[in-house]
């Protein structure tokens, strides 16, 4: 399916990142497993093998960003498809959150997305390609005391929308992925917060109307879908992966 295809994702060293890599080398792609902890993406790298190159990317700082790409750029010729993976969370209300907390997700989870877009951008209009984003449901979903990853979230949908109309001009897609509730380190370390992580892992599940929380591999498939030839005629969609969350109210089974 991406034979011969170069694909940059970032936040490769884990959670839904790491499944998109493996995803895309299964695929015959050429990855380049970025990620802010090197040892994080060599790890994937040498799990997948010669398909893959690792990479040490801060996706908040626009110079670790286009040294990075001009990297791949340089030992790869191009780009085919960027995945915009990277994310964060930090915790807290408008009037608890410090903010250069507010900063660091803003930066991490929405302007990362606009450097590595923005970076990778002259290859992709040169080959076709195509760009995938992760939001959440979250962009459409409030959460108390999560105000910061809510609103960066909520700003990749509309960014996404906007760089699809700016890309149909020179022939780039871009879409984005709303997961839900997804087992990754992320929400390990969300869970690991509340009173009785086990606990709330159950309501999620039970809250859930597919009967339980979303493994990587869920999300790893519906972003190959968007890179892929398959979905050629979608670019500006923010897609659903939730089981069933925002579907409206479940009463539970």
């Amino acid at each position: 399916m991406f034979d011969g295809k170069v694909v940059l994702v970032t936040g490769a060293g884990s959670g839904m990142g790491r499944e998109s890599a493996l995803r895309f080398a299964a695929g015959g792609a050429r990855v380049i497993a970025a990620d802010l902890r090197a040892e994080a993406a060599q790890e994937v790298a040498a799990e997948i093998g010669d398909a893959t190159t690792p990479l040490e990317m801060d996706v908040s700082s626009r110079d670790s960003v286009f040294a990075g790409v001009a990297s791949v750029l340089e030992g790869h010729g191009g780009i085919d498809v960027v995945v915009n993976n990277a994310g964060m969370v930090s915790l807290g209300s408008a009037a608890e959150l410090d903010e250069a907390e507010w900063d660091r997700v803003i930066d991490v989870n929405l302007k990362g997305v606009y450097l590595v877009s923005k970076a990778a951008w002259p290859s992709l209009a040169q080959r076709g390609g195509n760009i995938v984003n992760l939001a959440s449901i979250n962009a459409y979903m409030g959460m108390e005391g999560n105000i910061a990853y809510c609103t960066s979230k909520a700003g990749v949908v509309m960014l996404t929308k906007c760089m699809a109309l700016d890309g149909a001009r020179d022939g780039i897609r871009v879409n984005c992925v709303c997961p839900g509730w997804i087992e990754t380190p992320l929400t390990d370390g969300y869970f690991e917060t509340l009173p009785d992580p086990e606990a709330a892992r159950a309501e999620v599940a039970k809250s859930t109307p597919m009967g339980r929380m979303g493994r990587p591999s869920d999300i790893a498939e519906a972003i190959a879908y968007l890179a892929s030839d398959g979905s050629e005629w979608v670019t500006g969609t923010a897609l659903l992966a939730d089981g069933g969350i925002l579907s409206g109210v479940w009463n539970g089974g």
